[in-house]
């Protein structure tokens, strides 16, 4: 089935980069630093998803949900702040197709929005150090708007940029977060497997496609 859209959205981590490495070595900093036990690459990919506070919060808990003590907390996020922006892009490389599927998107005209519950001073750095910055008209991190995916707001955002309605807008990321802000919004949206989504495959989601790349979406959408 093909997709008719005038607007491609996609995710950061997990979706256009494996940040993965980068983030779990901030992490394990952060742990050595507060005298906790280590943790490994494999624990952080799990936590990787609703941004850099709720990701230093399940560090500590090693609990999805759970919230560490207020101070802790306080104490914990300046140090993995300090270590994750001196190492942003150290490790971070795009996913196999990546470049191939936007340069695909871009040659049929589409407009094309990176949409990161990422803070905006990780997000453009790394962008820029992986050459992925100029493919996006549009750069909406989780701080830009007063509310950050799953809330539906930055994908309408997106639309009233690109003058487009929300089923014009097409959705690519890789997790549970993605899923809900597309439906919520009312856009279509596609997953690619390779993501974070705390270890759920992302067939188990509500979403209209599972595509292996970036590729394989490109080839799935017409402009409308």
């Amino acid at each position: 089935m093909n997709f008719f859209v005038k607007a491609v959205v996609i995710d950061l981590d997990g979706t256009l980069l494996d940040t993965a490495p980068d983030l779990a070595d901030a992490a394990m900093a952060m742990a050595a630093d507060l005298a906790m036990p280590p943790i490994d690459l494999a624990e952080v990919k799990t936590y990787i998803g609703n941004g850099v506070s709720r990701l230093v919060k399940r560090v500590l808990t090693r609990d999805m949900h759970r919230d560490p003590a207020p101070e802790l907390f306080a104490r914990a996020l300046p140090l993995y702040e300090r270590h994750y922006a001196e190492w942003v892009s150290r490790k971070s490389r795009p996913y196999p197709g990546v470049v191939e599927g936007l340069r695909a998107i871009q040659a049929q005209g589409l407009h094309m929005a990176c949409i990161t519950n990422k803070a905006e001073r990780f997000t453009h750095p790394l962008l820029r150090d992986t050459g992925l910055f100029d493919y996006f008209e549009l750069i909406l991190s989780g701080d830009s708007l007063p509310e950050k995916k799953p809330s539906p707001l930055p994908l309408l955002h997106a639309c009233a940029v690109f003058s487009c309605e929300p089923a014009e807008l097409l959705l690519i990321g890789d997790s549970l977060n993605d899923a809900q802000a597309a439906r919520a919004a009312g856009c279509p949206v596609f997953c690619v497997p390779y993501g974070y989504n705390r270890g759920r495959p992302v067939a188990e989601l509500d979403v209209d496609a599972v595509v292996e790349t970036l590729v394989d979406a490109a080839k799935r959408i017409i402009r409308k």
